[in-house]
């Protein structure tokens, strides 16, 4: 299953920290991860002594391709290893993910503090990676031992539980941000262009008009007012030319009725020489 979203004709951003999940116990959650890491250009999806093996087979690895959505690449390119050292020997910095303090006396910082010093240094050719523990239990002092520095997520202290798949996506959401920038991939699409002040003030006089006609504007003594409010209403929309005609069509058609259907030509001919 691809989501929607998906568009294989754009060029796919990769590279990143490595994402190490250490003893995953759901094979639905490493394709979640998966899914996660696609969103925001991570590539390295390291595996650490999954619970029920890896590559999964039957049902385990049916759930992990339809939780992956599209994702399926970094599934079968996915790295396994015995433990968290030989899973991280390579890398030249290590954070260990966690919601609770170690007393390691370790630097901790949030995705949002450690990605932009993380793009950094990656750019310059460094290998950094993010450690994730078992779902149920986390990471182990163990393993938070092996990390240079811990990262923890700003979340409500009486519920700092978070999904595997969730704390890599924040934590992903952020290195993106921090290596590719924010902008917004789309744009509102201009279809017309903004209304010049002469077409909305003959608007505004035509529909004023209409509404005077019909009493709108009682007492007389606030008309004024009144007619301020609807131009400032108004004014606030930020019509185009579009809108405007649009309106003006409403205001028409509630002024003169529906349409009269157009007669069709048989019977126009028919009324012609019945006429004759």
């Amino acid at each position: 299953m691809v989501g929607a979203g998906t568009d294989k004709s754009k060029t796919a951003f990769s590279g990143g920290p490595a994402i190490v999940l250490v003893r995953p116990q759901l094979a639905v959650n490493i394709g979640m991860c998966a899914r996660a890491m696609a969103n925001f250009g991570l590539s390295d999806l390291r595996l650490v002594s999954p619970r029920e093996g890896w590559p999964r087979t039957g049902a385990y690895r049916k759930g992990a391709y339809a939780a992956a959505a599209g994702a399926t690449h970094l599934l079968e390119n996915a790295k396994l290893y015995a433990s968290v050292r030989e899973a991280i020997e390579d890398l030249s910095f290590v954070y260990a993910a966690t919601a609770r303090g170690r007393g390691q006396m370790k630097q901790v910082l949030t995705p949002a503090q450690a990605m932009p010093d993380t793009a950094m240094r990656v750019a310059a050719g460094e290998k950094h990676g993010v450690l994730y523990g078992p779902e149920r239990t986390g990471l182990d002092n163990d393993d938070v031992a092996l990390a240079d520095a811990i990262l923890t997520f700003p979340v409500n202290p009486a519920y700092a539980s978070l999904n595997l798949a969730q704390a890599v996506l924040l934590t992903g959401y952020e290195w993106f941000r921090a290596a590719h920038g924010d902008a917004i991939p789309f744009e509102l699409e201009e279809r017309s262009p903004p209304a010049t002040r002469e077409m909305t003030l003959a608007f505004f006089d035509f529909l004023e008009g209409e509404l005077d006609k019909r009493g709108f504007f009682r007492p007389l003594t606030k008309k004024p007012v009144m007619s301020r409010n609807l131009r400032n209403m108004f004014h606030r929309m930020s019509l185009t030319e579009q809108d405007v005609r649009t309106l003006w069509g409403v205001v028409v058609r509630l002024v003169e009725g529906p349409r009269r259907e157009p007669k069709k030509s048989s019977r126009r001919k028919q009324e012609e020489e019945a006429e004759s």
